[in-house]
């Protein structure tokens, strides 16, 4: 950055900090964070700031307008098209702006602020039996202020329409700082506001004489296809106030921030369904399912949606949706999702049965699945929602699905052959894409395949963009459907809407925005759409010590930043964003700076950089992000190599090291039990610890045990060799010292079920120096166990983070040794095995009827195996009833926890889900759960003790029939 504008920008943010508390930031990093959101764009921002509330918001207008610098607002930053970037000084409204300030049920309104997330608006208004109608498939991070910029829809938009359908009314800050309220005005109450001498009274006094000088361009420059989202929406200008009125709210609905910046809104909310079914075409083709939606809008269903075999078979190489095979009927080419509701379940399912007698009448498709109960609806409504990521995670390299021609819309009654000659148009240039979207309302999200860095795919991009913004004005439909012209779009908007209804357009830009500062560039005089294109990466590479599938770099940058590691209400992902709110706290915000980073002239030693530090520094390392981010961004691994890195430069920490090395303190404290125990519950010793090593004095130490795993299993009497085989039990660095009782109920439970055991205690698996960025010390741990193990059969133990690490590192760490490989391939939950040993009759559990079990699972099992397998354990003791709970993370992730700094947000973290759902469960429901950090976490921040899910089961084990 050049001296003068440098400077510039030093001062700018010197005044943005005098009026706006809730943060500015100027820095590198946080600038490189917000330069990009879900679309091929990337423009770096001046800076960014995080207004608390409306004044804050009015505030940083007025002040970018006296240094001559746009604004642009933005909410999670998931637009497609480009409209959440801009060389501007970004407000970003999802951190502090983001309540549901009151719910009218009577009325069925809600007021919000424009950084509430859909879902959570929802979840309020559920109580009343409301939601708000308008249901993106981003729904769990999509900000209300984001949907309002963009006009958006949703699968269930043939009912409930867009979002300019549910909008009351608006407080919006005006391009002079000026605030006002837009909505709904009579012909008097819109002279009095014309009347007054500021830029609100301009506004109102020459926008219904701009309609008026160009109604016939209104009439007629508009798509005929009603579910519009591009341009400036004249044609609702009027409407609500009546005869001579104007409604102001419905006009700014989908300007993009490119007119006002919404503070607060007023918007209708709907009934909820009272029972909804789904119908699951099974098709040999899209075109076939396309055919078929036709019966299918007779039925009058609340959404119809197409997902054809490109998605379906990503769907199945996923953990998340894995599900979904189990499911299906054959192997379909494509699906239709038909939705019905209804008052009563049989009036849902009566409609359920008039699409499929229809479609058997006509001979659509070869089979149609049934999904009546909510259960069965779950992974069917967790696909279909998932076709963004899911098709982004095709991507390989450079070479990506790219949101240029995603967003058309045409009458349904056209779609068959709109889809054709769109498919030809792709075929003619050599591309692939995937076919999804709203069948219903005629839209499909068609992202090509392209790969930017290629010579002539830019030009080609640019081809395919124009001849498809021309055939869809042939078919009658609209450019832009739901989600914006933005960057992408807004180039063609002169052709799309012809030159009066353009110009009428421009004219109605520069009315509410003279000095042209409000998201620039957006809706009127756009650059071309292949202008700010995210650059192609450097040549070269960082040489990692963890091997990357196609290096460091590549593995950051598959972020696409879709943002779902921005929801907050379910999974895992992300937990340290759940409790701060902070892009920079989310996967992608750390994908995005470690992308800069590697970007660096020398990326060593930006990797070394205190900025990234703080960014990475709350990764708990869950692995949540490896298994439900669609693009597999595994940020632990990530962080391991940029601790590594960062150690290089500045040394490791004493802590680091300490906690790196837990296995032999964990056998030095049991070896001194229980004085160990004495002096690490004592209150000196813990503030000494905390004063020195940064251990977190509110931490409880975990007991030590003198009998620890080993002694035990030394002392045991000699156990007969089993008759199905021999595996190694894995003695992990924490259960084994801490409570062995875990190890114990696993081990006896194997026998049982005719293993025989052999404990391995002398190596340590790694996780924690991993933990810590010592990549060098787990590398050499890896190599020792793996050869003390490797050909030795099934690997077991009771720790998932110790066991998975085998199974999810190890080939990382040891690239091409096969010992490394063979070990992986045999680390097995005991789960697993003990499930099979009870089909097989090996096996029997006693009835503990009326016993209610509440499991809470593992971060990394959740990421690598899934929980399933535990669930099915527990549920086979007979009369047992278990429910998973999803709690998200504990917030403990092992050493995270006992670290002075982290400690608050551990207990934070545990407080959004974990602990509300222990304490609410009866005294009587047994808590399960797999992790030894989330056991100590629940009893921490509970009070109640949770068991090891072996155990439960251990004592429910059947004693051996009489001989």
């Amino acid at each position: 950055m050049p001296g003068n504008a440098a400077r510039d920008n030093q001062e700018l943010a010197a005044a943005l900090r005098r009026v706006v508390s809730g943060g500015v930031r100027f820095d590198a990093y946080s600038r490189h964070l917000f330069s990009r959101d879900a679309s091929m764009y990337a423009i770096e921002p001046l800076g960014v700031v995080f207004p608390r509330d409306a004044d804050e918001a009015a505030a940083a207008v007025a002040t970018a307008a006296g240094f001559g610098v746009p604004v642009l607002p933005r909410g999670a930053g998931t637009s497609l098209a480009g409209q959440a970037v801009g060389r501007a000084v970004v407000m970003d409204f999802s951190r502090h702006m983001n309540q549901v300030l009151a719910i009218d049920a009577e009325a069925r309104r809600a007021r919000v602020q424009p950084g509430v997330v859909q879902e959570q608006l929802n979840l309020a208004a559920a109580r009343y039996g409301l939601m708000f109608g308008p249901d993106t498939s981003t729904s769990n991070r999509a900000t209300l202020g984001g949907m309002i910029g963009n006009n958006s829809a949703g699968s269930h938009s043939g009912r409930y329409g867009m979002t300019v359908d549910h909008v009351l009314s608006l407080e919006v800050v005006l391009s002079d700082a000026s605030r006002a309220a837009f909505g709904p005005l009579s012909a008097a109450e819109a002279a009095s506001r014309a009347a007054q001498a500021t830029l609100y009274g301009t506004i109102c006094r020459e926008l219904p004489l701009l309609a008026q000088r160009n109604a016939e361009a209104i009439a007629t420059g508009y798509p005929r296809f009603w579910r519009q989202s591009g341009g400036y929406r004249l044609d609702r200008l009027a409407g609500r106030g009546g005869p001579g009125g104007m409604d102001l709210a419905r006009f700014a609905v989908g300007s993009e921030g490119t007119l006002v910046t919404v503070v607060a809104a007023d918007v209708a909310l709907v009934p909820a369904p009272r029972h909804r079914v789904i119908a699951v075409g099974h098709f040999t083709s899209s075109e076939a399912a396309i055919e078929a939606t036709g019966d299918a809008l007779a039925c009058q269903p609340a959404a119809v949606e197409l997902m054809d075999r490109t998605i379906l078979e990503l769907a199945r190489t996923k953990l998340e949706y894995r599900e979904l095979s189990s499911i299906l009927s054959g192997d379909p080419d494509a699906l239709l999702f038909v939705t019905f509701f209804g008052d009563t379940e049989d009036e849902a399912a009566a409609r359920l049965d008039r699409l499929d007698a229809l479609w058997r009448r006509h001979r659509h498709g070869y089979h149609t699945l049934r999904a009546q109960a909510a259960a069965d609806q779950a992974a069917l409504l967790k696909v279909r929602s998932a076709g963004l990521g899911l098709l982004m995670a095709a991507s390989t390299g450079a070479r990506r699905p790219l949101a240029f021609v995603e967003d058309t819309a045409v009458d349904p009654a056209v779609l068959g052959p709109y889809t054709r000659r769109f498919r030809e148009v792709l075929r003619a240039h050599g591309l692939a894409a995937g076919f999804y979207g709203h069948a219903s309302v005629g839209c499909l999200h068609v992202r090509p395949f392209v790969d930017l860095a290629e010579p002539g795919q830019v030009a080609t991009m640019r081809a395919v963009a124009e001849e498809i913004r021309d055939l869809v004005l042939e078919f009658g439909g609209v450019n832009s459907s739901e989600h914006g012209d933005g960057l992408v779009r807004s180039e063609f908007n002169r052709t799309v809407f012809g030159d009066a209804l353009y110009a009428a357009m421009c004219e109605a830009k520069r009315l509410f925005d003279p000095e042209n500062r409000m998201n620039p560039g957006k809706i009127t005089g756009a650059p071309p759409m292949t202008s700010n294109l995210r650059e192609a990466p450097p040549p070269g590479g960082y040489a990692s010590k963890i091997q990357f599938p196609g290096g460091m770099r590549a593995a950051a940058d598959r972020c696409m930043n879709i943002g779902l590691c921005r929801k907050t209400a379910a999974g895992v992902m992300c937990p340290s964003y759940m409790a701060t709110r902070e892009e920079e706290h989310s996967t992608r915000g750390r994908a995005n700076a470690l992308v800069k980073a590697l970007e660096a002239a020398d990326p060593r030693a930006a990797l070394g950089d205190q900025r990234l530090h703080e960014i990475l520094d709350l990764c708990l390392e869950c692995k949540a992000c490896k298994s439900e981010c669609p693009l597999g961004v595994d940020m632990a691994s990530l962080k391991t190599e940029a601790l590594a890195a960062h150690h290089e430069q500045h040394g490791v920490p004493l802590r680091s090291r300490m906690f790196g090395s837990v296995r032999a303190l964990n056998r030095a404290g049991s070896a001194a039990a229980p004085l160990a125990n004495l002096i690490g519950g004592a209150r000196p010793a813990r503030l000494l610890a905390q004063r020195w090593l940064g251990v977190a004095a509110a931490r409880p130490l975990p007991p030590f045990h003198r009998e620890n795993l080993a002694r035990w299993h030394a002392r045991r009497a000699p156990v007969a060799r089993g008759s199905h085989g021999e595996l190694v039990f894995l003695a992990d660095s924490f259960t084994s010292y801490t409570e062995p009782s875990a190890a114990r109920a696993a081990i006896e439970l194997l026998e049982a079920a005719g293993w025989t055991v052999r404990l391995e205690t002398a190596a340590c698996c790694g996780r924690a120096s991993l933990s810590k960025g010592l990549v060098g010390q787990a590398r050499d741990r890896a190599r020792r166990l793996a050869g003390q193990v490797a050909g030795r059969g099934p690997v077991v133990g009771v720790e998932p983070s110790c066991l998975l690490t085998l199974r999810d590192e190890y080939p990382a760490l040891l690239p091409g040794d096969p010992r490394a490989e063979a070990v992986a391939a045999a680390s097995t939950l005991p789960e697993e095995l003990l499930l099979r040993a009870i089909a097989d009759g090996r096996l029997a559990l006693r009835p503990m009827a009326g016993t209610r079990i509440m499991f809470h699972g593992h971060c990394h099992q959740k990421a690598v195996t899934g929980t399933a397998v535990t669930v099915a354990l527990l549920r086979a003791i007979p009369g047992a009833e278990v429910t998973e709970v999803d709690a998200g993370c504990c917030g403990m992730a092992g050493s995270f926890g006992f670290e002075a700094e982290h400690y608050d947000l551990s207990m934070r973290i545990g407080e959004l889900r974990l602990f509300p759902a222990v304490r609410a469960a009866p005294a009587e429901t047994i808590i399960a759960a797999s992790g030894v950090s989330c056991r100590q976490q629940i009893a921490h921040g509970t009070g109640r003790a949770a068991r090891h899910p072996l155990e439960i089961v251990r004592s429910a084990l059947a004693p051996p029939p009489a001989s």
